[in-house]
């Protein structure tokens, strides 16, 4: 048989489809849609072997739809145009039965390409779900993805994986027939990195080149699969630990790492957008207001990687790197909003203290909106004290401050202004 495991052991139904329990579980964020067969346009976003090709195929199933799919890879505008074409042949315009049209990686997909996707969406012609391994705000342009609603696919965890195996054991016309016993499962799943068709194709690998009885161990699985295992996988586990000695790289000051593994993932063929993102991202995260040219730095990166394209944007990557290696580092702002996000989960919509609200009618002057606000430019040092969160939280601190020239003068600043309020 031809066919290789992963794709014989496709889910079919939602009652077979692993994981992914905050979108299909009972209360799941796709569930009831699926029930009803009111399926909104959509992208399934999440790292490769998640399951957002199946995950498609049974919406389109359970919801009785028309099905069409076409690859980002290897599809253009007059392949999207037929597709369409043929969906309002055979679906029910305007109805809960338009067509589902499938597209896999759509960030690979031109803006010119993306854009011929607007007019069959936006009139119900087709209901659009797109695949995506890249941040859709990077990669989608901004019409589509109003559009679509955004769903984040989680990478399958030990259990899933492990579930995944058994199922293969149990249900698998081939696999099945084998004797097989899986002693150890620690490689299988490391090699994978949570993607589920690389770990069956790793475990079909292991199985079919060993004689029966089988006993799947560590060593077995690493003897036949290191020897098989590329040195830059953009789409597997390498792909993401190399970024991560990038990024920590960075964060921990060293130029020379940073320079080291960008060299790895230029040569292994990266994309020059991705890694400019990651320091973009790293930029605001790491370095902060420590030093607010860092982010200025990084964004012109992004936006010059993608005017240029590669040989030459080595260069400007290597100098942006290197910068924000050698840069003071402050994760205060990155410390703050994650405070404030989880104060806000607490404690809900906390009212806006009187004096802060705004007063554009009479009725909200009458009824106190605004009163006793102190205009900071009134004041001496262009500062007045007084209280800008609400009653329930006072006095609360969020923002420390970090331990570096630029941020001990914002502390100082702080501790001028507040005095002791804040204690920094």
């Amino acid at each position: 048989m031809n066919e290789p495991l992963a794709e014989r052991i496709r889910p079919k139904s939602l009652d077979d489809y692993i994981s992914q329990q905050h979108l299909v579980g009972k209360n799941g964020a796709l569930t009831q849609h699926i029930k009803r067969g009111v399926i909104p346009s959509l992208i399934l976003w999440g790292p490769p072997g998640i399951g957002k090709t199946t995950l498609a195929n049974i919406i389109a199933q359970e919801s009785k739809r028309p099905f069409y799919s076409l690859s980002a890879i290897n599809s253009g505008v007059k392949d999207i145009r037929d597709v369409i074409d043929k969906a309002k042949q055979s679906g029910g315009l305007f109805t809960s039965k338009n067509p589902i049209l499938f597209i896999d990686e759509i960030h690979r997909f031109s803006k010119s390409q993306q854009d011929s996707l607007l007019g069959a969406v936006e009139k119900g012609w087709v209901t659009l779900i797109g695949a995506t391994t890249e941040n859709p705000s990077f990669e989608v342009i901004p019409a589509l993805l109003s559009r679509c609603q955004v769903y984040i696919l989680n990478s399958f965890n030990k259990i899933d994986l492990e579930v995944l195996l058994e199922r293969a054991l149990q249900t698998d016309a081939v696999i099945s027939k084998k004797e097989i016993i899986i002693k150890e499962t620690e490689a299988l799943l490391r090699i994978s990195g949570g993607d589920a068709r690389k770990l069956l194709n790793i475990f079909e690998l292991v199985v079919n080149s060993e004689d029966e009885p089988i006993t799947i161990t560590n060593d077995l699985v690493l003897s036949k699969v290191q020897k098989n295992t590329v040195l830059y996988d953009k789409t597997g586990e390498q792909h993401y630990d190399i970024v991560s000695a990038f990024i920590k790289s960075i964060r921990g000051s060293d130029p020379n790492g940073a320079v080291y593994w960008l060299a790895r993932m230029i040569e292994g063929g990266e994309d020059a957008k991705f890694i400019a993102r990651r320091m973009l991202i790293l930029a605001s995260e790491d370095i902060g207001n420590a030093n607010p040219t860092a982010l200025i730095l990084a964004n012109n990166t992004f936006q010059a990687v993608n005017t240029i394209g590669f040989p030459e944007s080595r260069i400007i990557l290597s100098q942006c790197a290197v910068y924000l290696a050698s840069s003071a580092k402050s994760n205060a702002s990155y410390e703050a909003i994650g405070k404030a996000q989880a104060m806000v989960k607490e404690t809900g919509d906390l009212s806006v203290p009187i004096h802060l609200r705004n007063a554009p009618t009479k009725l909200m002057k009458e009824l106190d909106y605004g009163k006793n606000y102190k205009y900071a430019h009134s004041y001496e040092n262009n500062f007045a004290e007084q209280e800008f969160l609400p009653k329930d939280i006072e006095n609360t601190k969020f923002y420390e401050p970090g331990n570096n020239i630029r941020e001990n003068s914002l502390r100082d600043f702080l501790k001028k202004r507040w005095k002791t309020k804040y204690k920094y």
